[in-house]
């Protein structure tokens, strides 16, 4: 495909010699659909998935006009724009949620594969109950992340499924012949006493992983309530629901970057009866916030930017949080102890004291200077 993929950049999401914004399985979806997407409207070939622009700008440059997208990341969102901008096809892309009007009479659908099965079943539903009786949906992704559960998921809501050969250690799975399909619904445990809601592909599901747990169970025994308290980062939102539950009086602002996370935290306050105090925010960091206009965040910081790992997510939440802190708030922060993150903690928020310690995980306290 004659495309500059090589103009294609990640900003505002971290960028670094190792983390691509177009890779080869973005390509070879590209190439197996070429066939099927030629003579269907632009307005009938959804995205789903796209990380930085590659599948969104391409199809729509082939197409001729403007195509649907969603992408979970906030940040995603923003470096297809940018990227569109630089290419000159501001209006080529059409942002959606993961809902009915991201699929609607759809004749043809490209998709990353999510890593995660639950989020595959969302979409693959989403897509078997609202697209075109004939549409054909090309999901791949790289080797080494996919599964063979991954053609199970997409066997239950449609009739047949096929396997492209590998290329460059990608491969496509393409779909037909939709069944009845179902909108996403998020999964429902308890855990610790809280209701714990996830919609797929949010960090932990419905569960509370064992970072999550151990930052809850050393949580500060009071938290200042004249200010929002924060959860950077929330995912399903646990952290957002634990303190609003334990300390009736306090507000509670909780972040992610991610649609999917966004929309399980808000589950996860409704259903704690918290809803009220808990404000959820699909953001970059913490950038609906003012300065100094928080008394306390609590933060489980990611260190995957899509599949790449990374370290440079951290430090910025850390650095968000300070901006936000004011002097005398603190940064309570859990982490994988190998990360080290302890040097960072004192230099941009300030004076970082151990809280709680296991075989996996550190749980500190950073006091704003």
């Amino acid at each position: 495909m004659d495309f500059p993929f090589e103009t294609l950049r990640r900003r505002p999401d971290v960028e670094g010699p190792d983390l691509v914004a177009v890779d080869a399985a973005d390509r070879l979806i590209l190439d197996v659909s070429t066939g099927a997407r030629d003579g269907v409207a632009a307005g009938r070939i959804a995205v789903i998935g796209d990380a930085y622009g590659a599948l969104t700008l391409a199809a729509s440059a082939s197409a001729g006009g403007p195509v649907r997208v969603h992408q979970d990341s906030i940040v995603g969102e923003r470096a297809l724009a940018a990227n569109a901008a630089d290419l000159g096809m501001p209006g080529a892309a059409r942002p959606r949620p993961l809902d009915a009007t991201a699929v609607e009479d759809a004749r043809v659908v490209l998709l990353r594969l999510p890593r995660s099965l639950d989020a595959l079943d969302d979409i693959a539903g989403l897509i078997a109950r609202h697209a075109d009786r004939d549409v054909r949906v090309f999901a791949g992704g790289r080797i080494k992340h996919m599964s063979l559960g991954m053609n199970d998921v997409l066997r239950r809501h449609f009739a047949r499924v096929d396997v492209t050969h590998a290329r460059q250690k990608s491969r496509v799975l393409i779909a037909t012949g939709p069944g009845e399909g179902a909108d996403p619904q998020p999964r429902r445990a308890t855990e610790d006493g809280l209701v714990v809601c996830a919609y797929g592909g949010t960090f932990a599901g419905a569960g509370i992983d064992i970072g999550t747990r151990l930052l809850l169970a050393h949580l500060p025994p009071t938290v200042p309530a004249d200010l929002p308290a924060v959860d950077l980062a929330c995912g399903t939102g646990v952290i957002a629901a634990a303190l609003a539950s334990r300390h009736p009086l306090l507000r509670v602002h909780a972040a992610d970057v991610s649609a999917a996370a966004v929309a399980s935290a808000r589950a996860t306050a409704e259903a704690n009866g918290v809803a009220e105090r808990v404000r959820v925010v699909r953001e970059d960091g913490l950038e609906s916030m003012a300065e100094a206009s928080a008394g306390f965040v609590a933060l489980n910081p990611p260190f995957h930017s899509g599949a790449a790992v990374t370290g440079d997510l951290a430090p910025r939440l850390f650095a968000d949080a300070a901006r936000v802190l004011r002097p005398g708030g603190e940064l309570w922060t859990v982490w994988n102890s190998p990360l080290r993150y302890r040097a960072a903690l004192e230099q941009l928020v300030g004076p970082t004291r151990q809280i709680a310690r296991n075989a996996k995980f550190t749980v500190t306290a950073s006091t704003r200077r």
